[in-house]
């Protein structure tokens, strides 16, 4: 069978614990006579993750392993997202959509919404489907207007420019990452227990 990237990691046994990192590329230098900084802000920015698994018998450990080896270190793709947050804390309504096209930078237009609906900031939304699906956290608290627009304030910047009228996705979003490395370990102990852990950087 052929290996079609993005894959989708298994669901059982489930991530023990997840470290997410938001990445900013910021340039800085200060004074070391004034302690006088000048910030510079670069456009990379994106998502980095640190994944510990459970212990596992070799069953689950077999399904696990042998799908991350399909990626090839770095080659392949995966679909990765907050298992914490695969429901929005905002009372979420309607058919979101991309509010016009060419889009870019850290704000998103948006409409689709029903009236008067929240969205929270930390909330997740996610843009595009397979090798161009993406991972954006809302920043701050927005209510949809009575016409059911919003514009977010968006992490990362917008990788691609969304069509428009392209769907909004606001539950159990993901977006496309792949192996930080090109090495990938497990451990085995007496009890025949398997130990295994990965990290992961956006697939940009």
């Amino acid at each position: 069978m052929t290996i079609t990237y993005p894959l989708a990691l298994p669901t059982s046994p489930a991530i023990q614990r997840i470290t997410i990192t938001a990445r900013h590329m910021v340039g800085r230098t200060m004074s070391p006579f004034t302690g006088e900084q000048q910030i510079q802000q670069f456009q990379g920015m994106w998502w980095e993750a640190d994944v510990q698994l459970p212990t596992m018998v070799r069953a689950d450990a077999d399904a696990w392993g042998a799908l991350l080896q399909q990626l090839f270190g770095g080659y392949g793709t995966f679909l990765l997202g907050d298992p914490a947050a695969a429901t929005a804390r905002g009372a979420v309504a309607g058919s979101p959509l991309v509010d016009g096209a060419s889009q870019t930078g850290n704000s998103l237009v948006t409409d689709g919404w029903t009236a008067a609906t929240t969205i929270k900031m930390g909330d997740y939304i996610q843009l595009g489907t397979g090798t161009t699906q993406r991972l954006y956290r809302n920043l701050t608290d927005q209510t949809a207007s009575g016409a059911g627009a919003m514009t977010l304030d968006i992490f990362p910047r917008l990788r691609e420019s969304p069509a428009d009228n392209a769907v909004i996705t606001v539950a159990s979003c993901k977006g496309t990452f792949r192996l930080a490395s090109n090495e990938f370990r497990w451990d085995t102990d007496e009890a025949l227990l398997y130990g295994m852990s990965f990290s992961a950087v956006e697939a940009i």
